[in-house]
């Protein structure tokens, strides 16, 4: 059944510009949200509400622009012009790093994070200002269109529910929240009015998603201690995945073909491929620590296998990510330095936003490493089993969403222990034939049975279910 869904998430499937020749130009969003949110364009009938980025965004701010995604499913496009003191703030203080940071548990509390005026005045005008923004502009379609769900995305709008809740309280509203969700007592690390705002924010949707039973039970207990109400009935798990058809024919493209024979040109014998943002969430650090320990204890290895790790540099205009991004650098130097034979470096360092390379590298893993501190899903565990063709084994962190669903067919990490995942690469690099081309059938099916469709179907089923006198 199509029906009418308003999309509200920070960033949008589509940003503006203009050609050399003046006229606008427009280019597709990247991206796991992007990505995921695109089989609800192409099932209902969707107005899609986002932040207003570049100049030509906000030349079309205030105004539904009529788009198409890739497989030519129309959509409308409301673009929120907010103002930019207030989203500098919004999202380069508040959502990032803080949120971020809370919720992948990175502060590193007797130094980190220093809640000051400054964040309080970045919370007051910036996040508080953007969020209002944003309900302002669901509350004008929703009087447009009464009928329609609203379906709010992450961190960024955690506010906004309440906001429109107060406006319509009859709208059915649903958030999704694609990030992990710690235990209470890691929330306390903001001043109280935000901890509570953030949770009764969410409460005033009628259904919450969350990738894991570990992350809803998490939340569950947070909205109990921190506001003494109970979420269970409003709580649904439901994982993200990813379309397993797309990969499939991206590994088939022009792009991909071409990157992929620029790796077979130089990979050793044996490859461990990381694909990952330059995020401090990411670990990539310790996994170059423990591929490093790996060679210590494998000379025998040397020459022979390699660690391929291509990197999206991710907002480098914050200090945290900048500094974690020259942290890397300086780590894969050292274990360079360290090793490197003429002809031989063991660690193959990229930092640029290639997609089509990253395909090329699923195809050609041995072992893939997903060691993350923590993770909502991680969807890298997902793609990259589809399309390979090494009968590759997958080192997976515990403390990654995707563990939940993959972890049997895995090899799980604790992804604060180099040791351990050293030994991870070891066992994967040492499996036999059979086991490994079984773990990663396991791996597939599971992602082909569990695709989008069926997130979506959770989600929306789930919020079927809401009667409008239950809402708060």
């Amino acid at each position: 059944m199509r029906r009418k869904l308003i999309v509200v998430s920070n960033r949008g499937p589509v940003s503006y510009g203009r050609g050399s020749d003046g006229s606008r130009t427009a280019k597709r969003g990247g991206g796991g949200l992007v990505t995921a949110l695109r089989s609800l364009v192409q099932y209902h009938d969707v107005t899609w509400i986002a932040s207003a980025i570049t100049e030509e965004d906000r030349a079309l701010a205030g105004e539904a622009v009529d788009e198409t995604s890739r497989d030519g499913s129309p959509y409308r496009l409301r673009l929120v012009a907010h103002d930019r003191q207030a989203y500098d703030w919004y999202y380069n203080v508040v959502a990032n790093p803080m949120l971020w940071f809370v919720q992948h548990s990175l502060w590193d509390l007797p130094y980190t994070p220093r809640v000051d005026a400054a964040f309080h005045h970045a919370w007051a005008e910036g996040y508080v200002a953007v969020n209002e923004s944003f309900a302002a502009t669901v509350d004008a379609e929703l009087a447009r269109t009464p009928d329609a769900a609203v379906f709010f995305h992450d961190y960024h709008l955690y506010l906004a529910p309440r906001m429109v809740r107060e406006r319509r309280p009859d709208a059915a509203l649903m958030h999704f929240v694609h990030v992990p969700w710690p235990q209470p007592d890691y929330w306390r690390v903001l001043p109280r009015e935000a901890r509570r705002a953030i949770h009764d924010g969410l409460m005033a949707n009628d259904v919450v998603g969350l990738h894991t039973e570990r992350w809803r039970r998490n939340f569950i207990y947070s909205v109990r201690e921190l506001l003494g109400d109970d979420a269970t009935a409003k709580t649904v798990t439901a994982p993200i995945s990813v379309d397993s058809t797309e990969f499939v024919e991206l590994a088939r493209s022009e792009a991909v073909l071409s990157a992929e024979q620029e790796i077979l040109t130089g990979r050793p014998e044996k490859l461990v491929v990381r694909v990952d943002r330059t995020d401090p969430s990411k670990n990539i650090v310790r996994g170059f620590r423990a591929f490093e320990l790996y060679l210590d204890a494998h000379p025998d290895m040397h020459r022979r296998v390699g660690m391929l790790a291509l990197l999206d540099p991710s907002r480098q205009e914050i200090p945290e990510y900048a500094e974690y991004l020259g942290a890397i650098q300086r780590e894969a130097r050292r274990v360079n330095d360290r090793f490197q034979q003429s002809g031989w470096r063991p660690i193959e360092l990229e930092i640029a936003d290639d997609f089509p390379k990253s395909v090329a590298a699923y195809k050609q893993f041995d072992v893939l490493l997903v060691n993350a501190i923590f993770d909502g899903m991680n969807l890298v565990a997902k793609e990259a089993p589809i399309v390979n063709e090494r009968d590759g084994v997958v080192v997976l962190s515990e403390n990654a969403g995707a563990h939940a669903e993959l972890g049997e067919w895995a090899l799980t990490v604790n992804p604060f222990d180099v040791d351990g995942q050293a030994a991870a690469i070891e066992r994967a690099l040492a499996m036999e034939t059979g086991e490994r081309h079984e773990r990663l059938e396991a791996i597939r099916a599971h992602v082909r049975e569990h695709d989008l469709s069926r997130w979506t179907d959770v989600l929306l089923a789930a919020l079927d279910r809401v009667a409008a006198p239950t809402r708060s």
